[in-house]
Parts: C-alpha cells; sequence; structure tokens
C-alpha cells in the first residue's frame, strides 16, 4: 500500500474528503518525523511506537573497490510493532475497524 492507497482507504472509511484527508496524513507523518528529529519517541498505542536510535561509527568495504572505508557514527529512526500489531499480522487477534 501506498500513501495514495492510505489516502483513498481512509477517504473511503471515514466519508470525509479526499482534500481533507491527504491533510490529516501529511501533518500526521510530518509530526512524526518533526518530533524524531527533536530526539522526541513517539508512541501510538495498539500500533507501535517510533524512536531515535545512535548507530556507532564502524568500518565497511566499498563493493566497487573493496577498500575498508570508515563509516561515520550517525542516527537513524527506528520503528518497534505494538504486541497488538504483531498479534493482529500473524492471525491471531482480529481487527476491531467497524465497517
Amino acid at each position: 500500500m501506498h500513501k495514495t492507497d492510505l489516502i483513498e482507504a481512509i477517504t473511503k472509511d471515514t466519508e470525509i474528503s479526499k482534500a481533507d484527508t491527504a491533510k490529516v496524513v501529511n501533518s500526521l507523518f510530518e509530526t512524526i518525523a518533526l518530533s524524531l528529529k527533536k530526539g522526541e519517541s513517539v508512541s501510538i498505542i495498539g500500533f507501535g511506537g517510533f524512536r531515535v536510535t545512535k548507530l556507532k561509527a564502524r568500518k565497511g568495504r566499498d563493493l566497487h573497490t573493496g577498500e575498508t572505508i570508515k563509516i561515520p557514527a550517525r542516527k537513524a529512526p527506528k520503528f518497534k510493532a505494538s504486541s497488538t500489531l504483531k498479534l493482529l499480522v500473524r492471525g491471531k487477534a482480529s481487527n476491531k475497524k467497524k465497517k
């Protein structure tokens, strides 16, 4: 599913206009990204959580030359699914979504 598919599904499910749904979805993603940029974590009960993790500097290999290179330390976003979401994906829980 792509972002446009997500917007379409939410529009159909909520009967909100496609333009308004797009604004909400874009705002949601932007808010999550800005919170992560500030170093804050974002938890969504029943879905999962986003956080920033620090990756240490390490050595790597240039695939073209085979030469050893230094990969600098960096920050990266990380997502951890909730147990509810994991059970749903495994088929061991039902989706409470009403149609």
